[in-house]
């Protein structure tokens, strides 16, 4: 089977772009944004859909599986989904979308803060987190 973007239909890109890890709803960062879903192939009807995790120890699996298959099982031409994890591949920032990355970050490009101590006490309380 594919692996990558070529593997998943446009119609499960925009349908599972409204599913949220729990942890990353509050930021609109959606299973699609985090570069969890693997691939999506429907066959006879039937959808089976690859996701990579954050961590094999994310307490919110079992709700965002129930929500990917529960969004792509609505969708027409589909009568029912099977979602697996996939264990073989890690999941790694580059798998981040730009707007994702960009909603991430804590902090600017290093490169962007002549004077870090400054910076760090201007933006926190006294330096400390």
């Amino acid at each position: 089977m594919a692996t990558g973007p070529a593997a998943v239909p446009e119609w499960a890109v925009r349908a599972l772009s409204e599913v949220f890890d729990p942890c990353c709803r509050e930021k609109g960062i959606s299973v699609v944004d985090m570069g969890l879903l693997r691939s999506v192939d429907v066959h006879d009807r039937h959808a089976r859909v690859e996701l990579l995790l954050t961590s094999g120890w994310c307490p919110f699996a079992s709700r965002v599986l129930t929500d990917v298959e529960e969004a792509v099982a609505a969708q027409p031409d589909v009568d029912s989904c099977d979602v697996e994890i996939v264990w073989g591949e890690a999941w790694t920032t580059d798998r981040l979308t730009d707007s994702a990355r960009r909603k991430l970050r804590f902090l600017p490009d290093p490169a962007a803060v002549g004077d870090r101590d400054a910076y760090l006490a201007a933006h926190t309380n006294g330096g400390q987190p």
